[in-house]
């Protein structure tokens, strides 16, 4: 990996369009804003600029990537879709919903982006920045979330340069992110599947495809098997501190992430309280999660309490980052 880089930093804009796509053409890495989180780009047919992009974040290889795009013809050419996909995008694209799709016969994605799997993870994100640099970049761009791996998404560009500063190329500040998750991934197989829930609720697609989403076996979202999507090793999202869930106390020296308005015993003590959303509003909720878990970690708490989420909407997408994030390590 290169290290020692001098990390660059541009407010979002045509000139930092045009710097990143320069950048990106060079095989550089482009951490840049989606509407779900901070990405960190890379160019998904250059396989060495994937491979430094897996140890600036210290990821492990065999976790795919999600390659993105600007439009639906540049999404065929690097994936097949059946019916159903193409019902998928043209309902939600542009959006916060990933599929994943065969590869098309001469897929340019390189094969180390994609873990040796004979699908691709494709999505065209909304956010106009993103639209911005990957219309410029003209190709596709493998973008995992821009931290190092298994901390805490960012969804600030603050949050990135924390974490990869001197080991990325370029920062490209488009502000706070607005979904605050991560991409809902469904598997165009046989039986459409939910690998990853995350900023499209499940309720959503489903009315669209007029069938239940299946789910993959439990024995597959396991550390040790290869995962059919980003995002799906057991322990992932984490901050340094424990974390505890559906907490009903708050235990002496731990920080607490609240959820409504509800007061729960021992807040009065706690290293610090965050509370999601206090109206008990699920998108406010996945909007400040990972900003949140961040800002508590920050203060370097015994552990940190979380109160219980409810898991219809995007609570689903909630709750499974933060069983994620509370994984013994």
């Amino acid at each position: 990996m290169k290290t020692g880089l001098t990390t660059l930093i541009l407010p979002a804009g045509p000139a930092a369009a045009d710097t990143a796509a320069r950048t990106l053409h060079a095989g550089g890495l482009v951490a840049f804003p989606t509407e779900t989180v901070y990405g960190l780009g890379a160019d998904a047919a250059n396989a060495a600029a994937i491979a430094h992009l897996y140890a600036a974040k210290g990821r492990p290889a065999f976790n795919p990537l999600i390659a993105h795009v600007a439009d639906l013809e540049a999404a065929r050419r690097i994936g097949r879709f059946d019916a159903r996909a193409v019902l998928l995008a043209e309902a939600f694209w542009p959006g916060p919903l990933t599929l994943v799709v065969p590869k098309t016969g001469d897929c340019p994605v390189a094969e180390l982006a994609t873990a040796g799997l004979d699908t691709v993870a494709i999505r065209i994100p909304a956010h106009p920045v993103a639209q911005q640099i990957l219309r410029a970049f003209g190709g596709a761009v493998v973008a995992p979330s821009a931290n190092i791996s298994g901390h805490v998404s960012p969804t600030l560009a603050a949050h990135v340069e924390h974490d990869l500063s001197g080991r990325i190329d370029l920062i490209v500040d488009g502000g706070p992110v607005e979904v605050g998750v991560e991409s809902t991934i469904v598997g165009c197989f046989e039986a459409p599947m939910l690998l990853r829930p995350g900023g499209l609720a499940r309720e959503r697609i489903e009315a669209v495809l007029g069938e239940p989403l299946t789910r993959p076996p439990a024995d597959v979202e396991s550390d040790s098997s290869q995962p059919l999507a980003p995002g799906m090793l057991a322990s992932h999202y984490a901050p340094r501190a424990q974390v505890r869930l559906n907490a009903r106390n708050v235990a002496p020296g731990e920080a607490l992430l609240a959820f409504g308005p509800e007061r729960l015993p021992g807040c009065e003590m706690a290293a610090s309280v965050m509370n999601l959303s206090v109206s008990g509003d699920l998108d406010e909720a996945a909007a400040n999660l990972f900003g949140y878990l961040r800002s508590l970690d920050a203060k370097s708490p015994r552990g940190i309490a979380v109160m219980a989420i409810p898991e219809d909407g995007l609570g689903e997408a909630i709750n499974d980052r933060l069983r994620r994030a509370a994984v013994a390590r």
